[in-house]
Order: C-alpha cells, then sequence, then structure tokens
C-alpha cells in the first residue's frame, strides 16, 4: 500500500508496519529531513519496522510523499 491517500489506513495501533522511503529526500526543508532519520530512514530503499502509535502516524503525514507503507 502506498500512502499517497492518508485515508486508506486500516491499521490498528500497536501492529508493526514496514515503512519504505522511495524518493529522495534532497532539497527537502529540515523539519522533513529530522522526520526521516527519526523513523530510520534517509536512503532511497532503506526500510524500517516500527509499531504503529500516534506519533508514528504523524510522522507519517509528514512525510507521505517520500515514503511507502507496507
Amino acid at each position: 500500500m502506498t500512502t499517497s491517500n492518508m485515508t486508506n489506513y486500516n491499521y490498528k495501533s500497536g501492529e508493526e508496519l514496514v515503512i519504505k522511503q522511495i524518493r529522495s529526500s534532497i532539497g527537502r526543508p529540515k523539519d522533513q529531513l529530522a522526520t526521516l532519520k527519526s523513523m530510520g530512514l534517509g536512503r532511497i530503499g532503506k526500510e524500517a519496522k516500527q509499531k504503529l502509535n500516534l506519533s508514528l502516524y504523524g510522522k507519517l503525514r509528514k512525510v507521505w510523499h517520500l515514503i511507502e507503507v507496507k
């Protein structure tokens, strides 16, 4: 599932998600770079596993155009 449409999240809190960076962070604002780094990303193709909670959901919303959620 891609994150192009944020209303498609059908995940439950605590569920583990695989987040993959699919677009470059070059030229992005500093806050988006910091968000990617806090999620364990930073290079195209890198994946990170994280449990869904409200803070992660906010991070996903901030960089949805750079990532893919599986």
